[in-house]
């Protein structure tokens, strides 16, 4: 992809002695002597979690200094869903089907419906239209009204429930987008958007889209911009033209097939919207399919980029790899956790994802006057205060970053001086008990009570932001990246609160950035990890259909992550 000019050519504190963070181990190592060593645990905690700070906006558009603590809450959500109006879900995956899972079932705050921007058949309710129709008007006719009407019988009280779309990216794979008009706290999805955006982006036919919209758009743009990689780029260069702060386009599953992006792709995107393009979804979703997360690619040395790891995409699950070398410059790119939810299993015994909230959850910090509308989530996103979790191994983490300059969250930068010792602290919660199920689908709870093996504090380097054109633009690694220290339950105490906390004072003597993962898995488990590092999911093959299952949702729930966000430690 190359760079475009604009949409308008396109119409014509330390109490004990600190570690010191060098950061010249190797990317892949951990030093023995760091391995399960206990650590000094505070007796004296921070403010509880609901206490902490909300995150506002840096320089790029999203993340923030350290700022003023002010009151809130950590909600949960899924950004990437589907129902019957996907032509690869099912008639069973009705709109009203999918929002009693992720709201009844299982208890989500909020949620996007993401059907594929493409052809629609079906209304939201499982009828058959007339005739297929591109789904921006689908989304408009039937979707968006329902999911009003429902709110305004009183269904779903305090829930944030709104629509956007699934796009196939020209050249690429697949992003989650948004877009929304109206005054600040009260936006709506602009169903006008999203029928110009899948005009203007997509392959679909002209035959699916009302003739007076497409005369109009005749008008305005002298041909359709859906083939190429500039394509891509101008799709991204249009939302931030029409809609600079009220829309988004977000990385789905990246490594799913081969050779869709390099590095370049996503630095360009970035470069060119850091308010639009600021997320991954590095936890993927479709976790219940054979290959875990719909991976499908030949199993060869070629493909490892191509797995899962831990359902984990690989950009994110590797330690030095991709995110790490985007975040080593100081980018706001931040991870998520979706479901990518289709249907579970249908009347064929085919196995595709779990429900909303039932398996992957994104965790987002919300002020009082963020929650409950749009721009308030998206904001909150966009501040990186977020982390995501499988198989609620923790439903609470407080990671937090001290200074003398004052005191840093997730997706914030805090300054330090030179020298300075600064004090890493981790709180976190796991809950009695998850949504695993035996047999799985069955809504029989299987009382698995999820238990953390250990976390890792990452750390790397940040250094100045590559620029296209040179060779550093396509490096997809961060050699610095290294695991500072692994806590394992005799590193951590119980407070007060029921949460587990640790913490480690650390010298700073250089810019650099801190983020935590967890598992349920040791540090060596054959066919799951090796010193620590997740290994590549393996496909399930076993022919009869419910042992097959079965073994997908033990495979899930035996191999279980979390990943924080980062936060920024910069020297003045």
């Amino acid at each position: 992809m190359h760079a475009i000019a604009s949409v308008r050519a396109m119409q014509g504190l330390s109490r004990k002695k600190p570690y010191t963070n060098d950061m010249t181990s190797p990317a892949n190592t951990l030093p023995p002597s760091l391995r399960r060593a206990r650590l000094p645990l505070a007796v004296a905690l921070a403010l509880p979690v609901l206490l902490l700070a909300a995150c506002g906006g840096s320089g790029d558009g999203n993340g923030s200094t350290a700022a003023a603590e002010q009151q809130g809450r950590w909600t949960t959500g899924d950004l990437h869903t589907h129902t019957v109006q996907s032509d690869d879900s099912r008639t069973t995956q009705t709109l009203d089907f999918l929002l009693g899972k992720a709201f009844t079932s299982y208890g989500l705050d909020w949620m996007a419906v993401t059907n594929h921007l493409r052809s629609s058949k079906y209304d939201n309710a499982a009828n058959l239209l007339p005739a297929p129709k591109a789904f921006a008007y689908g989304m408009e006719s039937y979707e968006m009204p329902r999911i009003k009407a429902l709110q305004d019988a009183g269904n779903y009280k305090g829930k944030l429930i709104y629509s956007a779309f699934e796009w196939d990216m020209p050249t690429h794979d697949h992003v989650g987008v948004g877009i929304f008009e109206g005054a600040t706290g009260s936006w709506k999805t602009s169903a006008n958007a999203a029928k110009e955006f899948q005009y203007l982006f997509t392959t679909a036919s002209e035959s699916l889209f009302d003739p007076a919209d497409v005369a109009r758009w005749k008008t305005q743009y002298p041909q359709r911009y859906n083939q190429t990689g500039d394509d891509a780029v101008k799709a991204i260069a249009w939302l931030k033209e029409k809609y600079p702060d009220n829309s988004y386009a977000l990385i789905n599953h990246p490594s799913r097939n081969p050779n869709k992006y390099t590095i370049a792709d996503f630095r360009q995107m970035n470069d060119l919207a850091p308010k639009i393009v600021f997320a991954i979804e590095g936890m993927v979703g479709n976790q219940l399919e054979p290959d875990r997360g719909g991976y499908t690619s030949a199993y060869i040395d070629a493909n490892k980029p191509n797995r899962t790891y831990g359902g984990t995409d690989y950009i994110v699950a590797q330690l030095g790899g991709v995110w790490d070398s985007l975040l080593g410059e100081g980018r706001r790119i931040w991870n998520i956790a979706d479901s990518d939810s289709h249907f579970e299993i249908d009347s064929n015994n085919n196995s595709s994802g779990y429900y909303p909230g039932e398996y992957a959850k994104t965790y987002v910090w919300q002020s009082a006057k963020n929650e409950g509308n749009i721009g308030g989530l998206v904001d909150s996103l966009r501040s990186g205060r977020t982390f995501g979790v499988f198989g609620d191994l923790v439903n609470a983490l407080d990671f937090n970053v001290s200074a003398l300059s004052g005191k840093a969250v997730m997706g914030q930068e805090i300054q330090a001086m030179p020298g300075e010792s600064v004090t890493v602290r981790i709180r976190f919660k796991s809950p009695p008990i998850n949504n695993y199920q035996r047999p799985v689908s069955s809504g029989n709870l299987g009382n698995m009570t999820p238990k953390v093996d250990h976390i890792d504090l990452i750390a790397g380097d940040v250094g100045p932001r590559a620029q296209p054109g040179t060779p550093a633009y396509q490096q997809a690694t961060n050699p610095s990246t290294r695991v500072v220290r692994r806590f394992t339950a005799a590193d951590w105490k119980q407070d007060a609160e029921g949460y587990y906390v640790m913490e480690l004072p650390i010298t700073i003597v250089k810019n650099q950035y801190f983020r935590l993962r967890g598992t349920n898995v040791g540090e060596n488990v054959a066919g799951l990890t090796a010193n620590g590092e997740p290994l590549s999911d393996k496909a399930v093959t076993t022919s009869d259909d419910a042992k097959r299952h079965d073994q997908i949702n033990d495979r899930n729930y035996g191999n279980l992550w979390f990943y924080s966000n980062p936060i920024f430690v910069s020297v003045r």
